[in-house]
């Protein structure tokens, strides 16, 4: 799995690549803000969605939560399950809203 800070990944997505970027943080946590065209599937309900995912699985897929642990955990399991090409937002949102978009809280 690779790890990008939140530069790295502004950086990343402004060269155009196509890419997959999964919240999985809770509905909950989306009012503070979200990565645009972000898909949205929390946490717990991601092995129920592999069959979505399937189609995308040597597609760069970008994980995000809150501070990048969530997320982590996400791209170790979809690595075990045999996704290629997954990227951790390190820092996670609070980082994004940070370092990139300062207009998003930090919580």
């Amino acid at each position: 799995m690779k790890q990008m800070t939140a530069t790295e990944l502004r950086d990343y997505l402004a060269t155009g690549v196509s890419t997959v970027k999964i919240d999985v943080r809770e509905a909950h946590e989306l009012e503070y803000g979200m990565i645009e065209d972000a898909i949205h599937i929390p946490m717990q309900t991601i092995p129920n969605q592999l069959n979505m995912l399937e189609k995308h699985k040597n597609d760069p897929i970008i994980l995000i939560c809150r501070s990048g642990k969530r997320s982590e955990q996400i791209g170790q399991f979809l690595e075990q399950m045999g996704f290629a090409n997954i990227i951790n937002l390190v820092g996670g949102m609070n980082a994004w809203a940070t370092d990139v978009d300062t207009s998003m809280a930090v919580y």
